[in-house]
């Protein structure tokens, strides 16, 4: 079996040196979409170094770290990256990022899930400096093929939209070479750029990296139901439903949840394409 899960599970954690700088979180939030309009206040709060704050979401690029290559590369774990997704991705923040780091990312296989037709590795990666913990990731990867090995199917995680109009709407227009700004903090994947290497996957012409609409997804929660501040964030989960391409729109809707006021619950749609879902079972939780 290409996926001995109690192998995985049972590996020793690894360890990896993480180093960021302003710049590397500089040409994330560019990558994300940020700096329109470029002397907006709000907008130089992600693109001015004297002014700079740090997108929560930048925790799954910095240190030129990427997960899902880490969860394949774990013993245990043998699969055609053919049939591999990024399935969602969770990120539970201990305390502000600061502008610049020096710390050490350790990381296992969390939990293999059988899902019948396929196989979900969960790789968690916990992020400490001199001063303590940062953030917990986990990165949930989805195997096509694998499943059927009788294990534990894992939790259910689908959530449904509120049945209500949304609180706030946001409209976040995906630039042409949106693709090519934010693969430079560190996924390669040619997916993302390459059309001869998209039509081969099955796309059209190359496609947005997930992360890309969940860090656009973020600040726009942070830019409207936050207030701006980083520093409220104490999670954000999603579930990656879908594509969006370069040069659609991205459409982004807002619940806030009265049950649980630090909770808003959010959907990405492409609008282009008949509000094709791309980001669900989504929630920032929040102070």
């Amino acid at each position: 079996m290409p996926i001995d899960a109690a192998k995985a599970v049972s590996a020793e954690p690894r360890t990896t040196a993480l180093t960021w700088g302003h710049k590397d979180i500089q040409l994330y939030h560019l990558g994300v979409g940020a700096g329109v309009p470029a002397t907006d206040p709000d907008e130089l709060r992600y693109t001015l170094e004297s002014k700079l704050h740090v997108l929560p979401s930048f925790a799954t690029v910095a240190g030129g770290g990427m997960a899902v290559a880490g969860g394949l590369s774990a013993p245990g774990i043998d699969v055609d990256l053919a049939a591999v997704l990024h399935g969602g991705q969770t990120i539970e923040l201990h305390r502000p990022i600061p502008l610049a780091g020096d710390a050490t990312q350790t990381s296992k296989v969390a939990a293999v899930y059988d899902k019948g037709k396929a196989a979900v590795i969960v790789l968690r990666s916990d992020v400490a400096d001199a001063d303590g913990p940062l953030w917990t990731c986990d990165t949930r990867i989805f195997v096509r093929g694998e499943g059927g090995f009788g294990g534990d199917r894992g939790p259910a995680d689908r959530l449904e939209p509120p049945a209500r109009e949304p609180d706030l709407t946001v409209d976040r227009a995906i630039r042409e070479d949106q693709a090519l700004l934010y693969r430079l903090s560190g996924d390669w994947n040619p997916l993302h750029a390459d059309p001869e290497f998209a039509k081969v996957a099955g796309f059209d012409r190359p496609i947005l990296h997930g992360l890309c609409s969940y860090g656009i997804a973020l600040k726009a929660v942070v830019d409207t139901a936050l207030g701006g501040d980083v520093a409220r964030v104490r999670s954000y989960t999603t579930r990656f439903a879908g594509i969006v391409f370069p040069g659609e729109t991205l459409r982004i809707r807002m619940w806030r949840d009265s049950g649980a006021p630090g909770r808003v619950q959010v959907l990405a749609t492409a609008v282009e394409r008949d509000d094709a879902p791309v980001l669900t079972d989504t929630v920032v939780e929040h102070d």
